[in-house]
């Protein structure tokens, strides 16, 4: 699939303090933990918990959460599909760096192990 335009402003609109919670049921369902989310999000954009929480308490857009992250240098190693999208193929940097994060929360559902998920 090949993300539009509006797909792309779509992404960028959506804030950061609206998805959280949703990253955080689906891995709580499968077992894993917040800690373990907070982690992960903290390796690929260098955020520490008390800046998730205030980006969250900012209600920041992913467009202004990852124009302040400083990206891990190894997230070019995060590939594969993920809504339906090859992350690597994204022309789009940003909706790539949202599904980044999408496919990190993913394999931490997934059960994944976490020196697995942080790329090293």
């Amino acid at each position: 699939m090949i993300p539009t335009p509006e797909h792309n402003a779509k992404i960028a609109k959506l804030t950061f303090a609206g998805v959280y919670p949703h990253y955080l049921t689906k891995v709580l369902r499968k077992g894993r933990t917040e800690e373990e989310l907070r982690v992960v999000i903290e390796w690929l954009t260098g955020f520490d918990f008390q800046a998730q929480q205030q980006l969250i308490a900012e209600k920041v857009t992913f467009e202004s959460f990852f124009d302040r992250a400083n990206l891990h240098p190894n997230a070019h190693l995060i590939t594969g599909l993920i809504c339906g999208y090859r992350i690597e193929a994204l022309d789009n940097p940003l909706t790539q760096k949202v599904r980044y994060l999408d496919k990190l929360v993913d394999e931490l559902a997934k059960g994944k192990a976490m020196e697995k998920i942080l790329r090293k």
